[in-house]
């Protein structure tokens, strides 16, 4: 067994092994932009490698890529199967090679998570978990269900929960995460178990409003992988977050690792992470409890006040149509003056309501 670490080991590890392959090359894709990967593709089947791609039926951001990736894939030889549409969403990454070798990507075949994001793949030739993988590709292309036949082969939403909820409650000494959303109620519950029970539990992403576990943000790049150490022993690989829907509404695959390189390597790297990361509890503390410096206040203020200032423009206009439509008097009528204020308090609440709306959904964990 082996680790790709990304962006340390980038493309490298993948295109070799795709270049060597004799018979086969059967890969999940959930996004795709990787001209160096789809060259190699395309080269296989030139040379009589049957290549087979099971697209996602959807991402975020639209099928438009994924419709004119299989277009490009056919027109070169490559047979394409799409996922169906039965779950939320289609989010493994796993390829298989002649079916010898089997990796599960923790991150997609994109220039950004390979070269800019912190993510895992494990290359293996396991053949118990060739098979398992090779029944889950032939499930999903051929849209009949899949039953788990390992407890290592970790699939949403199929054997995911329960695996990864014993996984985290076996812990005796130590649980480090890799997670952008830690935020299941049923895995947070586990996870404080597991502090009370005298678990030493640290988290580089983020975790749910009420957590109050030891949490960094990873500051030097961008976090992808959903990775978990346990007791420095063993680790769980691959895509899903502890994230409900993760586990129970999308298509997900990882893997329980016991290769004592592989999960020194992975401890390794979160020990590093974790000392160049950012000590956000007291941030995200403060951010949930609305607390603002009077520094931020004070700039806050200065900014409104310069943005509003067409306003006032606006309001004197407002008013003197009405001055003169209904007279001059009519500004001094306590009704009239009790409308505009409202009128005005209304509008800008309204405005303050929508953009912090727009804050929040833009620093949601994007889709991946």
């Amino acid at each position: 067994m082996k680790l790709i670490i990304q962006p340390d080991d980038g493309p490298g590890p993948l295109l070799a092994a795709l270049r060597n392959s004799k018979k086969s090359v059967e890969l999940a894709i959930f996004r795709f932009d990787r001209s160096d990967i789809e060259t190699a593709l395309k080269e296989l089947v030139a040379r009589g490698v049957r290549v087979t791609a099971l697209v996602a039926e959807d991402n975020r951001g639209g099928a438009g890529n994924l419709r004119q990736l299989e277009s490009r894939f056919l027109e070169a030889g490559i047979t394409v199967a799409r996922s169906a549409n039965d779950l939320v969403r289609y989010h493994e990454k796993l390829i298989l090679i002649d079916r010898r070798f089997l990796f599960v990507l923790s991150f997609n075949l994109t220039y950004l998570d390979i070269d800019h994001s912190r993510s895992f793949g494990i290359k293996t030739q396991n053949p118990s978990l060739i098979q398992e993988a090779a029944r889950l590709f032939e499930a999903d292309c051929a849209r009949r269900p899949y039953t788990a036949g390992s407890d290592s082969f970790v699939v949403s939403p199929v054997n995911s929960r329960k695996v990864l909820r014993t996984f985290l409650k076996r812990a005796k000494k130590q649980l480090l995460i890799y997670d952008q959303q830690v935020s299941d109620k049923e895995m947070l519950r586990v996870l404080q178990e597991r502090t009370k029970a005298g678990v030493e539990i640290r988290v580089i992403g983020k975790t749910g409003s009420r957590s109050n576990l030891n949490v960094r943000k990873l500051t030097q790049m961008r976090l992808h992988t959903r990775t978990i150490i346990r007791d420095a022993r063993q680790a769980f690989v691959g895509s899903q977050s502890l994230r409900t829907a993760e586990l129970d509404s999308r298509r997900e695959l990882g893997l329980i690792v016991r290769d004592p390189k592989v999960v020194k390597r992975l401890l390794a790297s979160f020990e590093s992470d974790w000392s160049t990361a950012a000590g956000i509890r007291d941030e995200v503390k403060s951010a949930r409890e609305g607390i603002v410096s009077k520094k931020e206040a004070e700039k806050a203020a200065q900014v409104l006040i310069r943005e509003l200032h067409p306003l006032t423009a606006t309001v004197k206009k407002a008013v003197n149509k009405v001055v003169m439509q209904a007279g001059e008097d009519v500004l001094q009528d306590k009704v009239v003056k009790a409308t505009m204020k409202k009128v005005v308090k209304n509008a800008v609440k309204k405005a303050v309501r929508e953009a912090a709306s727009e804050s929040t959904d833009s620093k949601l964990p994007a889709e991946n």
